[in-house]
């Protein structure tokens, strides 16, 4: 199809995917004259992926290049590929001086050990977790998350790794990871508000009486 063709059917203006092209962010198509190339099924994938990365993922230009770049080397296994995807969409965290974040970082790697979980030291959301136990603590509120993790696992297992095509194009696999990852924890969070919601007034609302 014609660049003109890949912009209607992608929904990608046309001067986006030439920036693209620029930014070798989508490779090229195939050339078939000075100013006319051929492109394919393959850039259709990678369009959606570079839109999934930017507007689910809300990752900067540069970190869509660092997954892209895992994704086109095919030395790298999917299993780092992904982990890419995922270490790319956790926010930074500023790791707090003192013995207090320490301690919190090692209750964050003592609950993923404890999990049985294969996990890389350096894995971002291992400092995001300890982020997270640190303030608990500070705010006096109780840090056994395993109920959490059980949730998380079970949310993963079942469902987020159900949608990976893990034999299919990269392309594909990592799209589905991030649209996963970010939609089904924001689907998560919000079931979590309305359940508190509902718990709230259960708790908190009179039974109705007798006859009324």
């Amino acid at each position: 199809m014609r660049i003109s063709e890949l912009s209607a059917e992608s929904g990608v203006a046309l001067p986006t995917i030439k920036y693209y092209l620029r930014e070798g962010l989508l490779h090229p198509g195939e050339q078939l004259a000075a100013t006319r190339a051929d492109y394919d099924a393959s850039h259709l994938r990678r369009l959606r992926l570079i839109r999934a990365l930017l507007e689910v993922g809300r990752l900067p230009v540069a970190s869509i290049k660092k997954v892209i770049r895992v994704v086109d080397d095919t030395s790298a296994s999917v299993h780092e590929m992904l982990g890419t995807a995922h270490y790319a969409l956790g926010p930074p965290v500023e790791r707090e001086p003192g013995p207090e974040w320490e301690a919190a970082r090692r209750e964050a790697d003592d609950l993923v050990e404890a999990l049985g979980w294969q996990v890389l030291p350096q894995a971002p959301a291992r400092d995001e977790l300890a982020q997270t136990l640190f303030r608990m603590r500070q705010l006096g509120l109780p840090t056994d998350l395993s109920a959490y993790a059980e949730a998380a696992f079970k949310l993963v297992s079942e469902t987020e790794m159900g949608t990976v095509p893990f034999d299919g194009p990269r392309d594909a696999a990592v799209e589905a990871v991030v649209l996963g990852t970010v939609l089904y924890g924001r689907a998560f969070d919000a079931l979590r508000r309305l359940a508190q919601e509902s718990e709230t007034s259960r708790r908190l609302t009179p039974a109705p009486r007798p006859g009324v």
